[in-house]
């Protein structure tokens, strides 16, 4: 429920530097700023986050529960990947500055930076942009639940999640030392970073829908 604004408070705001916001920093190249109602008080349906990548970062897999997203990019390059819910496919979509693409509430979906000093703002229909990230899905799901509803080994699966951080954000985390090929120095590059077709389980080319 959004409240009635009062212009005529003191307290009423109408400026606000997102600089000085920050959602999230893995490295001074890559870091999310927010902009929502907590930050300035006179919005209503709108929210933004301001974000930072360098080449082969990671916005990790999540969806939004209470709002749409446009991804415009400002400079650099990147490609959004999301999961449409009704063909339970991923669609990937490559743009570079002054290009956008449009994220439905509630799909599943994804950014991978494909240069550096890419410069993005994700822009909500709503006051708060909330989110539910991949990374805590996997930590805070118990792992009893997902062995038995998927057939796997528990100690096998924790094992496999145990190194992933809860709220990631971006990634691979700082830490990591596996070498990240790049589209250009390895053709399975897309195989490796894409998920599957989840009809028709195999990776499709990154470059569909007339890209």
């Amino acid at each position: 429920m959004i409240l009635p604004i009062d212009y005529t408070s003191p307290s009423t705001q109408f400026t606000f530097d997102v600089n000085t916001s920050p959602l999230f920093k893995k490295d001074n190249q890559n870091y999310i700023n927010i902009l929502g109602t907590a930050q300035l008080n006179t919005l209503e349906n709108v929210s933004l986050l301001d974000i930072f990548l360098s080449t082969n970062n990671v916005v990790e897999p999540h969806y939004h529960q209470n709002a749409g997203e446009l991804v415009y990019c400002i400079s650099g390059a990147a490609t959004v990947s999301l999961l449409n819910s009704f063909t339970k496919q991923i669609q990937n979509y490559p743009i570079k500055s002054g290009q956008v693409t449009n994220i439905p509430q509630g799909w599943w979906h994804y950014i991978v930076a494909n240069a550096d000093n890419t410069h993005i703002l994700a822009i909500f229909d709503a006051p708060t942009p909330e989110v539910i990230l991949g990374s805590d899905i996997l930590k805070f799901t118990p792992p009893a639940i997902m062995a038995h509803t998927y057939c796997l080994d528990e100690n096998v699966w924790k094992q496999t999640i145990a190194p992933v951080v809860p709220t990631t954000y971006i990634g691979p985390p700082k830490e990591c030392n596996q070498s990240i090929p790049t589209p250009s120095s390895s053709p399975n590059f897309m195989q490796m970073y894409l998920p599957y077709n989840l009809n028709l389980y195999h990776y499709p080319y990154m470059y569909q829908n007339g890209y």
